[in-house]
């Protein structure tokens, strides 16, 4: 898989539909910023980047970027985007925090508006698939989809489990599918009881798929990607933290003459994370944290451990020492996950504790602090768990435990991110009992 051009892939031809319910709601169009112009957008050009005013996307996709507060594309969406957006198949390697999401999302938007349908629409008919491996990575993805879309007529629905089904059904019988970011086995549950139809797909996104092969989902996915068109009446793009071979075998599956983009993890643990690693034992490891996290300079935090059961006791020892506290696992029911996840973006919570997976659709910005309680087994989930601070132009603060159990792991994260992480003992301040 090489960087290269081919010819753009057919459009899959509409066939006629099998008899089912008709959606009963219209299309409800948002209207566009009266007057709005792309002299309301002036972005210098500048060496060595890519404007999104050069990508010849349409001005309510321009005008919703600039209310994004866009200016000019991440790597991954400058290499990525000029294929995509003429129709080919692209593989990208990049971790969370990268632009991905954008990169995909700006495709379909453009993708959907260029070729409008013209037969006859049916409800739970999707035009766009993005299959994501988490509840909280799904809905976020959603509402960065319908924020690219407030100037357009594209509807996003969202089909997760732990919700409520025939509420999810409702909302899909409500309004036509443009776009269906779903999770794997609730996905499924609606292809199986007919209430979704991915015949009709004409862009597939697989998000993380490192991480669904992780969490066995693929072959969920595989019986999904079937009932979808054959892939050369389809634009697929797949992204991954890594590329395994696993993941490359999927990609040549899956896709036709992919461009390959690579994102190396360096490019993401930038400058505006400061990364330090304290060096404690296991028993020292809550004091130091109390101290950490009493601080006034921790605005918010999240406090990644690996295991639930490690999460629900730290939730709870930082709830009985009074600090207002969420707790982010996947024993956790999804709608008080969704819950706790408003009430930490409005700042009701300061302190969030998360495992790796609930923690991967956490996209928040503000977030001043990151603590690794214990250190990730997978390096790449170390550039996962600092990704969620130093966004949007701020900086922010990571900070690791490493004891004798868990020591070991620092070095592989070291070999990932190409530089060494600082080293220190804790003050005698921060250890202080709780």
């Amino acid at each position: 898989m090489t960087e290269q051009t081919n010819t753009e892939k057919p459009k899959k031809t509409a066939s006629k539909p099998r008899p089912r319910r008709r959606s009963r709601g219209g299309r409800g169009r948002q209207a566009p910023g009266q007057g709005w112009t792309l002299d309301q957008f002036q972005v210098p050009e500048v060496e060595g980047k890519v404007r999104f005013h050069d990508l010849d996307l349409s001005l309510d996709t321009l005008h919703a970027i600039a209310d994004l507060g866009f200016e000019y594309c991440s790597p991954i969406q400058a290499r990525s985007l000029p294929f995509t957006l003429r129709g080919h198949d692209v593989v990208g390697k990049a971790q969370t925090g990268t632009g991905k999401t954008a990169a995909f999302l700006i495709t379909i938007v453009e993708d959907l508006l260029k070729h409008p349908v013209e037969d006859e629409r049916y409800a739970g008919e999707a035009r766009a698939l993005v299959i994501a491996p988490t509840r909280e990575l799904v809905m976020q993805i959603a509402e960065d989809a319908k924020a690219l879309c407030k100037y357009h007529d594209l509807k996003v629905h969202t089909l997760v489990g732990g919700m409520d089904y025939d509420k999810q059904k409702r909302h899909l019988m409500d309004s036509f599918c443009d776009i269906l970011v779903a999770t794997p086995g609730r996905l499924l549950d609606f292809t199986g009881s007919r209430d979704v139809y991915l015949d009709q797909v004409e862009v597939l996104v697989l998000d993380e798929a490192d991480r669904m092969l992780d969490m066995g989902f693929i072959p969920q996915v595989r019986r999904i990607v079937r009932q979808t068109p054959f892939k050369d009446h389809r634009q697929t793009l797949l992204f991954s933290a890594t590329f395994t071979p696993e993941v490359l075998q999927l990609a040549e599956q899956w896709t036709i003459k992919p461009v390959l983009v690579e994102i190396e993890p360096e490019s993401v643990a930038t400058d505006s994370v400061n990364q330090k690693v304290y060096l404690t034992t296991q028993d020292e490891k809550f004091s130091l944290l109390y101290n950490i996290v009493s601080s006034e300079e921790v605005e918010s935090v999240i406090v990644f451990a690996n295991r639930r059961d490690q999460c629900r006791k730290l939730e709870e020892k930082l709830r009985r020492k009074g600090f207002s506290v969420g707790l982010l696992s996947g024993e956790v029911a999804q709608n008080k996950r969704v819950k706790t996840l408003n009430d930490f973006k409005s700042g009701q919570i300061k302190v969030l504790v998360a495992t790796d997976v609930a923690g991967r659709g956490i996209h928040i910005d503000g977030i001043s602090h990151v603590v690794n309680y214990t250190l990730p087994e997978e390096p790449e989930d170390y550039v996962h768990r600092i990704g969620r601070t130093g966004r949007a132009g701020k900086t922010g603060t990571s900070i690791s435990f490493a004891c004798e159990d868990d020591g070991f792991l620092l070095e592989p994260i070291e070999a990932l991110i190409g530089r060494k992480l600082p080293c220190e003992q804790p003050s005698e301040a921060l250890l202080q009992g709780d």
